[in-house]
């Protein structure tokens, strides 16, 4: 069968990547073609175009780039048509998917989405969209089908693919510490986001405190789909920037200072101590405000329900304020504390095969799907 995938980030991308492979396993006769990224690319997908040509946060920048998000829209739409597939794949990114489900769904394509769009943060009126648009949605998070099932939507939670993304343990730090020029100091991981906007706004607060703290080695967690130069921009070449190496990063960290998204998750699991971060251009947080009624931004907080993590929003996220926190975590009772909640998150997101288990669920509905319309035009 034919699958068309649609990722618009990194994360969205590696996840991507894993299930092609799990797919891929199952039909043997399947063919990838999608918007994503290099891992997608290299596990099978032939690429219609690349989304880090898609990298826009806020609503002025969304604004500001109407014309070429709509561009993509109809791009995505037109290869879509093209290609055919038996099914098509969301991979989280819902700004631009669920535009793209309503479309599908109206032409006639099977909709499938992987990794839902989290309306229980914001709009939940959207659910109606999704209950209309998408045949199957598969969840990853573990209060995502109680929240569903009281819209009267069916969903299969599948556990979390971040589980499935981690690495082995790593055999050899000094030899990484040597390979990226690192001394014997304190690690303190710097996880900007991959977002152009999103760096530029939270990195010169991690670069404030790096100046403060000489103690330590700040460390930056390059995004694949930036280069070097924008990172050198902001800090000089005063902090190291390691590409392609995050998971490991991590795993000689002592702390991280996480953006918040999917790697506050990756840094839990890992079991690395972090404080998470968040800031935006004041529109869009003033904006944000009135459509989120969340207690909390990480998901490592959203999924345990309570406040594991620092969360340092908008006009807290300051070099005084990640100072204060980054010292709290030499705590050794909270770095203990923190450490036994990992734990019991790891137990809450599931077990490890969401891709395997996504890939069956997708494989199988499909299939259904094309027999039943077989009988149905005979």
């Amino acid at each position: 069968m034919k699958y068309y995938l649609i990722a618009g980030e990194a994360s969205g991308d590696l996840h991507g990547s894993n299930l092609i492979k799990a797919l891929a396993q199952k039909d043997e006769n399947a063919s990838f073609r999608a918007m994503g990224g290099d891992l997608m690319q290299k596990s099978g997908a032939v690429l219609d175009f690349h989304y880090k040509h898609m990298g826009f946060m806020g609503f002025f920048e969304l604004l500001r780039h109407l014309f070429k998000i709509k561009k993509r829209i109809a791009q995505c739409k037109a290869d879509i048509e093209t290609f055919q597939p038996d099914a098509l794949i969301l991979i989280d990114f819902s700004g631009f998917n669920l535009r793209i489900a309503k479309w599908a769904k109206e032409a006639g394509f099977l909709v499938h989405y992987y990794i839902a769009p989290q309306v229980w943060a914001s709009r939940p009126k959207r659910v109606e969209l999704i209950k209309t648009s998408v045949d199957h949605l598969y969840v990853t998070l573990p209060f995502e089908p109680e929240f569903y099932a009281k819209h009267h939507y069916k969903v299969e939670f599948v556990g979390h693919p971040l589980l499935d993304a981690l690495e082995d343990e790593l055999q050899n730090p000094e030899a990484f510490k040597d390979k990226h020029g690192l001394d014997e100091r304190p690690i303190v991981a710097l996880l900007p986001g991959s977002r152009t906007q999103e760096i530029k706004r939270i990195l010169p607060v991690m670069q404030a405190v790096a100046t403060q703290l000489p103690a330590y080695q700040f460390v930056i967690a390059g995004a694949p789909s930036q280069e070097k130069a924008l990172y050198h921009s902001i800090t000089g070449d005063q902090l190291q920037v390691v590409f392609r190496a995050t998971q490991d990063l991590l795993k000689v960290a002592h702390i991280a200072v996480v953006t918040s998204g999917t790697a506050t998750l990756e840094t839990a699991l890992i079991g690395t101590p972090q404080v998470v971060c968040y800031k935006t251009s004041p529109l869009t947080y003033a904006i944000a405000k009135r459509l989120i009624t969340l207690r909390y931004i990480s998901l490592v907080n959203l999924v345990l329900d309570r406040p594991c993590l620092t969360e340092l929003i908008q006009n807290d996220c300051t070099p005084a304020q990640l100072k204060k926190a980054i010292e709290h975590l030499e705590n050794q009772e909270i770095r203990a504390k923190m450490l036994e909640q990992y734990a019991e998150l790891k137990t809450l997101l599931g077990e490890k095969g969401a891709s395997a288990r996504a890939a069956t669920a997708i494989y199988e509905n499909t299939h259904s799907a094309h027999l039943q319309a077989t009988r149905l035009s005979q």
